[in-house]
């Protein structure tokens, strides 16, 4: 049975993406498909999403208005894998705050128990890029793009923590969410995809 893979794709690294999961899906050499998705029809057929970086603010609200934010926080709870990358794990978030703003009204699926600082690393001009360590998902070694990145400041009780730079929280998972406040679909190196791949086809089979 054919896996079937989504980008949420109302706004962000959408392409990008799409071409890290079609290389992920490849060099593992599953029957599976990826495609862009932005309908709750669309999203409903899907065993697997990535919530990719972007506007964070801009994708809740536009999510919450053709209706794909309750089919998205429907989806998960029933146990479809999730991905969600820098604006993704904002989304994916119970609580969000920016460093500059302060508190800020936004649109939340609120289903990963973290507080979460928007921007935590500094705006555009602070980007960079740092080995990090996602040994407990068995890669020892992944080069972390951070564009605007957010962190955690605090995990709940059933959310594993994946990896820290700077003593900040970049990275966790509960069951079949995952959160990273760096984009992977930047770099050539697929680990990260190969493993959310991995978890979609290993929930589904």
């Amino acid at each position: 049975m054919s896996l079937n893979l989504g980008v949420l794709s109302i706004q962000g690294d959408i392409l990008e993406n799409i071409l890290s999961v079609q290389s992920a899906i490849n060099a593992l050499d599953i029957n599976g498909t990826v495609t862009s998705v932005r309908t709750p029809d669309e999203i409903s057929q899907v065993d697997g999403l990535i919530i990719p970086g972007g506007e964070s603010t801009t994708i809740g609200q536009l999510s919450l208005a053709n209706g794909t934010l309750k089919i998205l926080k429907e989806k998960i709870e029933q146990g479809m894998p999730v991905l969600g990358i820098c604006a993704g794990m904002v989304m994916l978030s119970k609580t969000a705050q920016d460093k500059v703003v302060g508190k800020i009204d936004q649109p939340l699926l609120e289903i990963l128990d973290i507080k979460l600082e928007r921007n935590s690393f500094g705006r555009q001009r602070e980007s960079f890029e740092t080995d990090i360590s996602l040994t407990s998902l068995g890669i020892p070694t992944f080069n972390g793009v951070f564009i605007r990145a957010p962190s955690i400041s605090d995990v709940g009780s059933d959310v594993e923590i994946l990896s820290k730079f700077n003593e900040k929280i970049i990275a966790v998972k509960k069951d079949n969410i995952i959160g990273v406040a760096f984009h992977p679909e930047l770099t050539t190196d697929t680990s990260l995809h190969k493993y959310f791949v991995n978890l979609a086809n290993t929930l589904k089979n």
